[in-house]
């Protein structure tokens, strides 16, 4: 038995494309977009509001044991500028800057193109020496009685 083509549901909210179900948009832009809320303490002649000192400073002397939270934020920090100043070491330098002082001016695409080798190799070098200096010092530690002289030389 044929029953014909199928029926449509007869929901008319759901007739037609999508874009026709945005026909309530208006009612959903006044939810999304809701009003500031406004002050509740009245507005000097600058357009400011107006702090009291009480709104600025809290529990100072309550017994809570919270300290002051005034305007100045950073009136009670003492930082002395000698711990500031830091040092470095040339030999701990990162290459590149080091190069890049170097080369102050423009470099051509070969050239940069083998600064770029240069510090890839350096790279690998530097992983193979940790390897091999790490498979030496656990031959060391594997040796009977002694273990690691390498420490007692260095010291």
């Amino acid at each position: 038995e044929y029953m014909g083509p199928p029926q449509q549901s007869p929901s008319p909210s759901r007739a037609g494309p999508a874009w026709l179900a945005m026909v309530g948009k208006i009612v959903r832009r006044r939810r999304l977009h809701q009003p500031a809320p406004k002050p509740s303490q009245p507005l000097q002649s600058g357009g400011e509001e107006v702090l009291s000192a009480a709104a600025l400073t809290f529990g100072a002397n309550t017994g809570k044991g919270k300290g002051v939270l005034t305007s100045e934020i950073f009136s009670g920090v003492n930082i002395d500028p000698k711990i500031l100043v830091k040092k470095l070491d040339t030999d701990s330098k990162n290459p590149v800057s080091v190069t890049k002082d170097e080369h102050e001016k423009v470099m051509s695409k070969k050239e940069k193109m083998k600064m770029r080798k240069e510090r890839w190799l350096q790279k690998i070098e530097s992983i193979k020496l940790a390897k091999l200096q790490q498979k030496a010092e656990a031959k060391r530690k594997a040796t009977p009685v002694v273990g690691d002289m390498n420490q007692l030389l260095d010291a």
